[in-house]
């Protein structure tokens, strides 16, 4: 049985940054007895009542172009399904070539790449799966400056790194970043230098959340993007940026209707973790 992890968040020196692959297979159960409760960053206003008041049973793909970038991805209920952390300890592609590879081996609906890692393959920032904690708290980088995390009570966040808080009993967690958009407003500061293709996750600040990539944009135009509509069929409260460019990797599985879906570059990179979308 998975158990929550209670652990201390500890400073660590910035490393150098590179890119993500995966993990070695952890054992994943997917049965919850009681809906989590709904946990937002602390700082957050009061969350809008956009989802239904019953689950949706059964995720769907949403995509939309929204000033010029293309989004495609997976929207889901976390009532009814969650997002564990895959992390290959071994270093990137010890286990899974792709993010269909690591879906495949767990019977998930989805799988996303997910944090950013140095160019020894180990982590750039907290990792947290099934409990175990791997890399070590990045405080400097703003590729650590987001966390998306599953506290012990089950409840799906994203948060900023300086809310210790809400992610101090996170049995997954995934520091990443930065954060696109907080509280329903664009984060400023974001870079206009540098497109990518982009991997993204986002929810409503309560039960509903979607997972998947862009076209080539800048991190300042997505952050614009994203706080003017939404590529699901909700408003964005908050949005993560994930490991990117060569790293993106997103598989969605033909259980999901209009799957299956794979988007992997010819150049793709392996990467150290993935995201996967399981029934809960």
């Amino acid at each position: 049985m998975r158990q929550p992890a209670h652990f201390a968040l500890i400073p660590t020196m910035a490393v150098a940054l590179f890119s993500c692959r995966p993990a070695a297979p952890l054992s994943v159960k997917t049965g919850t007895p009681t809906p989590p409760p709904v946990v937002t960053s602390p700082s957050a206003a009061p969350v809008r009542e956009s989802a239904p008041s019953r689950p949706i049973s059964t995720p769907s793909i949403a995509r939309k172009s929204i000033r010029g970038i293309e989004f495609e991805g997976v929207t889901f209920d976390a009532r009814s399904h969650r997002l564990l952390v895959i992390d290959q300890s071994l270093g990137p592609g010890t286990s899974f070539h792709s993010a269909q590879d690591v879906a495949a081996s767990h019977g998930a609906l989805a799988a996303l790449n997910a944090g950013f890692f140095t160019p020894e393959g180990k982590p750039l920032g907290l990792v947290v799966t099934n409990g175990r904690r791997y890399g070590a708290w990045n405080s400097a980088s703003s590729l650590g400056s987001g966390i998306f995390a599953e506290n012990a009570s089950g409840a799906l966040l994203i948060a900023r790194r300086s809310s210790s808080a809400a992610f101090s009993d996170a049995r997954e967690l995934i520091q990443a970043g930065p954060l696109l958009v907080e509280n329903s407003a664009g984060v400023g500061g974001l870079d206009q230098e540098k497109p990518a293709i982009r991997s993204v996750m986002l929810t409503d600040g309560g039960n509903l959340w979607w997972i998947g990539k862009t076209s080539l944009c800048t991190l300042a135009a997505l952050g614009e993007a994203l706080a003017s509509g939404s590529p699901a069929p909700w408003p964005v409260r908050h949005a993560l940026n994930l490991d990117g460019g060569r790293s993106t990797d997103f598989f969605v599985s033909a259980k999901v209707p209009g799957g299956p879906i794979e988007r992997r570059g010819i150049f793709n990179r392996p990467v150290r973790n993935f995201l996967i979308l399981m029934p809960r």
